[in-house]
């Protein structure tokens, strides 16, 4: 079995929050490409993740606070499974990966940093991307700056001819 191992996502689960929901907060601010916000649906919006497991790492994220999939209208389910897909594409077209992890953590027990606001995490994996710096050294290695990862997919999501 193979592990991906995440130390350091302890100091952010430890660490103070800031008041009020970043989720509802970042995509009201209308600032984007400062937030990382990727694409914006009817439903649901396209986040880089400010922590990632890896590079690329997105979530697909519901404008509405709810911490639950419970009573979601069936086109707000297909929307994000839609999202998610696209989040997959980007993904293979800009960093080629070999394979993803695509998950929703539902309460802090499940993992959830932001256990109140539900998202799915599109995290993309190449063989042998775990490796010795989290194990040994509480360190992870993110080659590629946000900001770069962004523009990169920006770019990619235009060439897709997707429009918002």
């Amino acid at each position: 079995m193979e592990n991906l191992w995440a130390p350091w996502r302890i100091d952010y689960i430890l660490s103070t929050k800031p008041k009020g929901c970043i989720f509802c907060d970042k995509p009201a601010e209308k600032k984007d490409e400062d937030n990382y916000i990727l694409y914006r649906g009817k439903y649901h919006f396209i986040i880089l993740n400010a922590f990632p497991y890896n590079n690329g790492h997105m979530m697909v994220v519901p404008y509405r606070h709810t911490a639950t999939l419970a009573a979601w209208a069936p086109e707000e389910q297909q929307e994000m499974m839609q999202l998610a897909d696209l989040c997959v594409e980007l993904l293979k077209k800009t960093m080629q990966p070999d394979g993803f992890n695509l998950g929703i953590n539902m309460g802090l027990v499940g993992g959830a940093g932001i256990a109140d606001h539900i998202h799915m995490h599109i995290v993309p994996r190449w063989n042998g991307d775990t490796n010795f710096m989290p194990v040994l050294s509480d360190t992870r290695v993110i080659s590629e700056a946000l900001q770069a990862t962004y523009g990169k997919l920006k770019e990619a999501l235009k060439e897709l001819k997707i429009h918002q």
